[in-house]
C-alpha cells in the first residue's frame, strides 16, 4: 500500500495538471497530506462518496497518462543512470588519487561516455 501511495504521489507530480482542480485537490489531500475521506470531504465540501469517486477517477487518469507517456518511468531511469555516473566518477577519483593512468580508468571513462551518449539519445 505504501508503495502504491508513493507511486501515485510521484505521478501526481508529473501529471497533476491533467486532472480537474477538484480531482487534483482531493488526490493531493489523500496521497500527500494523508487525510481521511471524511477530512477531505469537510475540506472540499463534498460527500465521502464524492471524495472516493474523485480519487478513483484521478488515479485512473494518472495511471493512464503514465501508461501512454512514461514520463515518471523515464525520469526514474535517468536518476539511476546519473547515480551510476556518480558512482563511476567517485571510483575514478579514488583510483586516480592513488595511481597513474590505468586500464580501469580507461574502462570507467568509456562507460561514462556510453551512459552520457545513451542519455543524450533519449
Amino acid at each position: 500500500m505504501v508503495e502504491k501511495n508513493l507511486y501515485i504521489s510521484v505521478l501526481l507530480d508529473f501529471y497533476g495538471p491533467m486532472l480537474t482542480d477538484k480531482q487534483r485537490e482531493v488526490v493531493e489531500y489523500y496521497y500527500n497530506e494523508d487525510l481521511s475521506l471524511a477530512e477531505i470531504a469537510d475540506h472540499a465540501g463534498i460527500t465521502r462518496q464524492g471524495v472516493r469517486d474523485a480519487i478513483k477517477r484521478g488515479e485512473a487518469t494518472l495511471l493512464e497518462m503514465e501508461e501512454r507517456l512514461h514520463f515518471a518511468e523515464r525520469y526514474r531511469e535517468r536518476e539511476q543512470q546519473l547515480e551510476r555516473v556518480s558512482e563511476i566518477a567517485r571510483g575514478l577519483l579514488e583510483h586516480n588519487r592513488t595511481h597513474l593512468f590505468s586500464r580501469e580508468l580507461q574502462a570507467g571513462m568509456e562507460e561514462i561516455l556510453r551512459l552520457c551518449s545513451q542519455m543524450a539519445d533519449e
